[in-house]
């Protein structure tokens, strides 16, 4: 069936593309660097994964050490795979708020210069090879505060007569709105993949996630919302709240449910598709909900800090809606919930994540 190119093949998203779409019986190629752990330290390192993944996959996985910034290192591996590429997943980023304050070149030249050096490299090399790239909500900036909240005992909340209560849909303006740094490097690179789809005629797709998650995150502070609530719990670290009164809604959606949507796409690609994905009505929660269903799973309390001021440019909600994904591709289900996602973090992670001495 040819080859997949992943990039942030180390990550939680880029790893569980490698495995599905190995699993499809296509040979896998892997781009990671582990700037992760250059990020935020040693714990949210990589390089486990990629370990385990040539563990498992052998021969069908390939796996290179480059940088998406390098431009020549990225050009001699499209020209030696060249036309025998099936489909490129672009999931490397800097993801963090926080992180990009501090250096927003760095942050920049990854997101959005890296990723025109892929889609560069897809058109010079193999145009007509499927792209598709792991976007984020936090394009639409800081406008979703705006939506006419109530405050209820755990969560905020809109009305159910709001046109976004079932979830916050394309038509949302990404534009004059606060958006954080890391969020406008977010926006430029969203940009040029629906451009190189509308302008060439290529086959991209861009995906605005809600909160991704799943087991095989290497979950930190800065980063990897459900995977740190549960460590935090696990191994009785303390959880600082920014804001909100920590009634903030976030949807998440499993890595598997990503990864299906990601192959309907592939199995039947469209040029310049816009697409938001997360968990929706059907996976959601605020962070005291989430909070207690951590401790029913764990049987321990969580401990936490509250900081008063949030986050800059973090949203008060976040519900999704996946409907215009659901009407391209109506075969795509859903099956990970938060409580399911929360249960499994626990189960992969009992024995490593222990109280700290």
């Amino acid at each position: 069936m040819g080859v997949a190119l992943v990039t942030g093949s180390g990550g939680l998203i880029g790893s569980e593309a490698v495995r599905h779409f190995a699993g499809l019986g296509l040979d896998v190629v892997g781009i990671d660097n582990d700037m992760r752990q250059e990020f935020f330290g040693a714990e949210a390192s990589t390089a486990w994964n990629v370990r385990k993944l040539a563990d498992e996959l052998g021969a069908s996985y390939s796996h290179h050490g480059i940088d998406i910034r390098d431009r020549d290192a990225l050009t001699k591996i499209f020209q030696r795979y060249g036309k025998d590429l099936a489909v490129v997943i672009h999931t490397a980023a800097q993801p963090s708020h926080d992180w990009a304050v501090r250096d927003p070149f760095t942050d920049f030249d990854i997101n959005a210069t890296g990723t025109l050096n892929i889609l560069q490299n897809v058109r010079d090399h193999a145009i007509d090879t499927p792209v598709i790239h792991c976007s984020t909500n936090k394009v639409y900036g800081d406008r979703p505060n705006t939506l006419p909240y109530t405050e209820l005992e755990t969560r905020w909340e809109l009305p159910e007569d709001h046109p976004y209560f079932l979830g916050i849909t394309e038509d949302m303006s990404i534009d004059q709105c606060l958006h954080s740094v890391f969020g406008a490097s977010k926006v430029a690179a969203d940009v040029m993949v629906q451009e190189y789809g509308r302008y060439f005629g290529m086959k991209t797709a861009l995906f605005r996630g809600g909160t991704l998650t799943g087991p095989a995150h290497s979950a930190t502070e800065l980063h990897g919302y459900l995977g740190y609530v549960m460590r935090c719990n696990m191994e009785r670290r303390v959880y600082k709240i920014f804001g909100y009164k920590g009634k903030m809604v976030r949807d998440s959606i499993h890595s598997h449910d990503v990864l299906t949507a990601f192959e309907a796409f592939f199995r039947a690609p469209r040029s310049g598709a816009v697409y938001n994905l997360g968990g929706g009505r059907f996976s959601n929660s605020s962070h005291l909900e989430a909070f207690a269903l951590a401790e029913k799973i764990s049987g321990q309390e969580m401990r936490t800090e509250y900081v008063e001021d949030n986050r800059v440019g973090d949203h008060k909600w976040w519900i999704g809606s996946n409907a215009r994904f659901e009407a391209d591709y109506p075969e795509w289900k859903q099956v990970y919930d938060v409580p399911m996602i929360l249960q499994e973090i626990y189960e992969a992670n009992v024995g490593k994540w222990v109280p700290q001495t």
